[in-house]
């Protein structure tokens, strides 16, 4: 009996977390990117012919890759981090660390690089962050980073691109 109850319980949990975005005054941060304009603007399969199926599924559906999946995680060479889908500078190697998440994290952004939104989904309100100039989903941003900034940019490797310097 124990278990039925836990496996009622479990579905109905994620039913609600699923259904979320849906709920009236929860605007998820897909909406809310998808009615700003940006630079650069494709439709669906113009993004399609580019990118390859994880990266869309990342960048323009606010995916998010498994966690230790990206090479990106581990890489600590000098350079720039560029936005995969339309290259623009996103983060410096200056600011990435091993935030032990699995996914590459950063301090702080190059300045001007990025844009932000808010995210209601999975029953908790985020912050996404995203490419300034294609909208691109990155990933998001929490108050539990290391100084100055006591900020982590967890970022999904899939969305960047490392170019050494």
């Amino acid at each position: 009996m124990k278990k039925r109850y836990f496996l009622g319980i479990s579905t109905a949990v994620l039913g609600v977390a699923w259904l979320s975005r849906y709920l009236p005054g929860q605007q998820g941060a897909s909406e809310a990117i998808a009615s700003t304009t940006f630079e650069i603007t494709k439709t669906e399969a113009e993004w399609r012919a580019i990118l390859t199926p994880e990266q869309f599924r990342v960048l323009r559906q606010h995916g998010t890759e498994y966690p230790g999946s990206s090479p990106l995680d581990k890489e600590y060479g000098n350079g720039t981090y560029v936005c995969a889908a339309c290259g623009l500078p996103l983060f410096s190697s200056e600011t990435k660390y091993d935030s032990g998440t699995g996914w590459p994290s950063f301090s702080a952004p190059i300045q001007g690089a990025i844009g932000a939104s808010i995210d209601n989904s999975f029953l908790m309100t985020r912050t996404e962050v995203h490419c300034r100039r294609c909208g691109g989903h990155l990933g998001h941003v929490f108050d539990d980073g290391p100084a100055p900034t006591g900020l982590r940019y967890c970022m999904n490797g899939v969305a960047l691109r490392f170019v050494p310097a």
